[in-house]
């Protein structure tokens, strides 16, 4: 049964019900900062935040019709960046979803775990997700 609901997931996250690929981003993300909020958040200068992506410590999605680069908020704790968020990133990488499929992912209510997976990971349960993701790329 968790391989199907696994199966149904992965074609609504990939596909999202014919919406452009990030219009739903905006609305299922409740906070977003662009790269030099992440910057001043981060105590660094906005070239590391780059970095940071480029190195897949976090992720970024462009949105609106300016097309400005956002890092969900939720990606950043009072101590800095998720921990645990980069290893996911690469899970799912592996798993062939691109940046805007991630997000969706991780934001998307999974009644299996319960809750969102990005909340799971703030909760110190990046094993469980980890290996949920994995499973998404068979």
């Amino acid at each position: 049964m968790f391989g199907a609901i696994q199966t149904q997931n992965l074609e609504y996250l990939r596909y999202a019900r014919g919406v452009n690929q990030t219009s739903d981003l905006e609305t299922l993300v409740e906070h977003w900062l662009t790269l030099p909020d992440v910057a001043e958040r981060l105590d660094v200068i906005v070239t590391r935040v780059h970095n940071m992506i480029k190195d897949r410590h976090l992720l970024d999605v462009r949105l609106g019709e300016s097309n400005t680069r956002y890092v969900p908020e939720a990606f950043l704790t009072e101590a800095g960046v998720l921990k645990s968020l980069r290893g996911t990133i690469m899970v799912l990488e592996d798993a062939g979803f691109d940046e805007a499929e991630i997000v969706r992912w991780l934001f998307t209510e999974d009644e299996s775990l319960p809750g969102r997976p990005i909340d799971a990971l703030h909760a110190g349960r990046k094993t469980e997700i980890r290996r949920r993701a994995q499973a998404m790329g068979w």
